[in-house]
């Protein structure tokens, strides 16, 4: 069993961070990205073409976190492989030890630099997660055997501040019934989208079924913030915060205080069951937010049983 697995079954806060691309350099290159966040993970998401841009593959930045003594989230998006591909590279994790596996279907190919690439969709990340889940009981889709089947621990993603919002919950219960054991929640600047979606997901019993992880950002500038706003899907950054940060002295540091109020904002909803942080800072941010926060270093939480004294 994943520690993921192990501390999210036992009701513990957990930590988890967005791995930045590698494109080259080796592992040397995983080391320094790694290292100011390290020591507060308990996994790190290894991406799969992230907004449809190539970049090493998760499997083998994943064989390299492991080799860094931290534990991979394994992402692996629908839109690149067909099922055969998708199949391999799960059972190729398993055979690395690499359990926890992300399943998402992933942004089309006109997101990204090669738009003339060739869409397969051969699945769905519903369809992703039940694969996954027949692996797991030792089959693969074909109804052929696995012996020894493989442990897996599987997760998906999803929107709370995306339209239609009233629709964001009952997705995320399909994707629950498919197999979902862990939902990382994409980044949502506007508290209001993440207070309604997680307040649903409890009456809903979402959240005593999957455990949600909300996304934090961490960026640098008044017009990172803008450009997320107007160029990510799905993602919209109110005015009042991009003004705000135009506004201060410091912009840099009036970043992450708006990390820090949306990551203080995610601890106190109901059915939180940690943070997932995105940087596109060069500096150890997470790590000063989680000291911030009062989230001790993974080693300390894991010998205190640590959960949030903000959480519900």
């Amino acid at each position: 069993m994943s520690r993921l697995e192990e501390r999210l079954n036992a009701g513990e806060l957990v930590v988890t961070a967005e791995m930045p691309t590698i494109d080259g350099g080796g592992i040397d290159v995983v080391r320094v990205q790694l290292e100011p966040m390290e020591p507060y993970l308990d996994a790190a998401n290894a991406t799969d073409n992230t907004a449809a841009h190539a970049h090493a593959s998760p499997l083998a930045v994943s064989i390299a976190l492991q080799k860094l003594g931290v534990e991979p989230i394994m992402q692996l998006v629908c839109r690149d492989r067909n099922r055969l591909g998708l199949e391999a590279d799960i059972v190729g994790a398993a055979l690395h030890g690499i359990e926890n596996i992300c399943c998402l279907t992933g942004d089309d190919v006109t997101a990204g630099d090669e738009p003339e690439s060739r869409r397969v969709f051969d699945l769905d990340s519903p369809q992703l997660l039940a694969t996954a889940r027949a692996i797991r009981g030792g089959r693969y889709l074909s109804g052929r055997a696995i012996d020894p089947a493989p442990h897996l621990f599987l997760g998906a993603v999803e929107n709370p501040g995306a339209p239609p919002f009233e629709y964001r919950v009952e997705r995320s219960l399909k994707k629950a019934d498919a197999g979902a054991q862990f939902m990382q929640l994409q980044i949502c600047f506007e508290r209001d989208h993440l207070e309604r979606f997680m307040t649903e997901a409890a009456a809903a019993g979402l959240s005593k079924r999957v455990a949600l992880i909300p996304s934090i950002c961490i960026v640098r500038s008044a017009s990172a913030l803008r450009f997320i706003d107007e160029k990510v899907a799905g993602i919209s950054v109110p005015p009042e915060l991009i003004e705000r940060v135009e506004a201060a002295d410091d912009p840099l540091e009036a970043c992450f205080d708006v990390a820090y109020d949306l990551a203080r904002h995610a601890l106190e909803l109901p059915g939180v069951a940690g943070l997932h942080f995105i940087s596109f800072r060069k500096d150890a941010g997470i790590a000063k937010l989680c000291a911030r926060l009062g989230i001790p270093p993974r080693s300390e939480r894991e010998t205190s049983g640590y959960r949030s004294a903000i959480a519900v």
